[in-house]
């Protein structure tokens, strides 16, 4: 037996499943994947994409920040559908990571700058500092403190 419906996010199936054999209960979601992905690294690697590690890294920059976890699912599920919908299956990774350093500036501006830290590999202070200026042309240095 098997009872099935959307998820909060609208974009898996949510299924409640019960085991003959065991009478175990239990919950799966099934996502829609619209074509399998490569993802082509700056040394030119290929690899299969992984939604979880995406999920991870933007976690990772959303940690105690004051989001809701399901804006945060919206926003993932939101970046693999235009992934998906690009037409093509091999995406290079700078592509992808514009791609979320674009939604985290709209929803988080912490989360921006410490996925853009990483992803942009900032060495020193005055990376981070170069970066903020562009952030904010129009504040001189000295009152972005």
């Amino acid at each position: 037996m098997k009872d099935s419906r959307p998820a909060e996010d609208h974009v898996a199936i949510r299924r409640r499943r019960f085991c003959p054999a065991c009478g175990g209960r239990f919950t799966t979601y099934e996502r829609v994947q619209l074509r399998d992905l490569v993802v082509i690294k700056s040394n030119g690697r290929r690899e299969d994409f992984d939604r979880e590690k995406l999920e991870r890294s933007i976690r990772i920059s959303m940690q105690k920040r004051p989001v809701e976890p399901e804006r945060i699912d919206q926003m993932i599920s939101g970046i693999v559908r235009r992934l998906e919908s690009m037409g093509e299956t091999d995406i290079p990774s700078k592509t992808i990571g514009e791609i979320v350093m674009e939604s985290l500036a709209r929803i988080d501006t912490v989360a921006y700058v410490r996925f853009a830290s990483v992803y942009k590999n900032f060495q020193a202070a005055d990376d981070f500092e170069k970066f903020m200026s562009e952030l904010r042309p129009d504040i001189p240095p000295e009152e972005q403190a």
